[in-house]
């Protein structure tokens, strides 16, 4: 089921009153819920044989489910998509809190690697869940400058630097020595015609260059193909993920087979990558939203749920980010903390990138 689509019909207010109560404490005690604590934690003006009757149903209609025939009940995926998309109520970061990230991304980070490390950490720290952030494709990095240095004989070190301020390095390797003269040549050629075109499609557009130069041009377009035909196109983003090993501390995942699940999740970056990415729609508002294990393609994450954002450079999307953990995370607080620390980080790498 898509998130971004809604439920068909709404339950009853009163449905909708014990579905929030048991999503509710079941993030809280990751204990299945009965309807006499219900009745107790929320003070309700019901019995707890109207609670268990208005449970029962939920249960048939696919909301909540029951482990065993004398336990309470827990959340399905389908009734935590209900609760999310319609019960939930977002829950605003604190002063402290919202002061302790702005405190972060105001000291001094070196380069945009730093940033997406530093951001990763801080997710991890606040959410005491696992943070992860999805740095920029070569697809947003724009070419700023390229130099070309020779590293021996028969070896050219060609250095690309991003509109991130990341360097990218090739070595080129070639049958005759080439001089350092040709090599400025090339470097100046590239520099006064090409910055400001992504990496991922420098070669293109030098290639398709080519066909328009003539003479002398034309050689130095042939020569910088050359050197540049050893650099990747469309290498995704690198992932940083920080506390991972506090996933390992929640009782959902005491249990062996479901710790081997989520930790093969973890080594599978481009996995990990396009969970992080299910929410971002075209045309969609660039705000944070939960992802079950059970809406990813390909299945098998049941037991893992995802709060995830993007940032921006601009208007531009240019990455993503969020905060891993169990089905039953406190969304509403983490939805705050992802939307809060994306806008910070889209701020950050604006200006510098501006």
């Amino acid at each position: 089921m898509s998130p971004s689509k809604e439920l068909e019909g709404r339950l009853t207010e009163r449905e909708e009153l014990i579905l929030q109560a048991t999503v509710q404490s079941y993030i809280t005690s990751a204990e299945p819920v009965g309807s006499r604590a219900i009745v107790k934690r929320y003070d309700l003006t019901l019995s707890p044989a109207t609670v268990r009757n208005v449970m029962s149903d939920l249960e048939e209609s696919g909301f909540l489910q029951q482990r065993h025939t004398s336990s309470g009940r827990i959340p399905t995926d389908r009734g935590y998509r209900y609760y999310v998309n319609h019960l939930m109520r977002v829950q605003e970061l604190t002063l402290a809190e919202r002061e302790r990230i702005e405190h972060e991304f105001n000291q001094k980070l070196n380069d945009t690697e730093e940033a997406m490390r530093h951001t990763s950490h801080l997710l991890a720290l606040v959410s005491h869940h696992a943070g992860i952030v999805e740095a920029p494709g070569e697809g947003s990095a724009l070419v700023t400058r390229i130099d070309m240095i020779p590293v021996g004989p028969n070896r050219v070190a060609v250095l690309i630097v991003d509109s991130f301020g990341r360097i990218h390095t090739i070595v080129v390797e070639q049958d005759v020595p080439v001089s350092e003269y040709e090599l400025s040549r090339v470097s100046r050629f590239l520099n006064e015609n090409f910055l400001g075109v992504a990496i991922e499609v420098l070669n293109q557009s030098v290639e398709a260059r080519i066909r328009q130069y003539m003479d002398e041009q034309r050689r130095l377009a042939e020569r910088a193909l050359f050197f540049l035909g050893m650099l990747p196109s469309n290498r995704p983003g690198q992932l940083f993920l920080e506390g991972a090993t506090s996933l390992f501390e929640q009782p959902e995942f005491h249990d062996v087979e479901k710790a081997r699940e989520v930790f093969h999740l973890l080594e599978e970056r481009e996995r990990l990558a396009g969970l992080l990415r299910a929410s971002l729609l075209e045309g969609e508002p660039a705000r944070a939203k939960v992802i079950f294990g059970s809406e990813a393609q390909p299945s098998g994450l049941e037991e893992i749920s995802v709060v995830t954002a993007p940032y921006r450079v601009g208007n531009k999307t240019v990455g993503m980010l969020g905060v891993l953990g169990p089905r039953r995370m406190p969304f509403s607080r983490l939805t705050a903390l992802v939307d809060y620390t994306a806008n910070m980080l889209s701020r950050f790498l604006t200006r510098v990138s501006g």
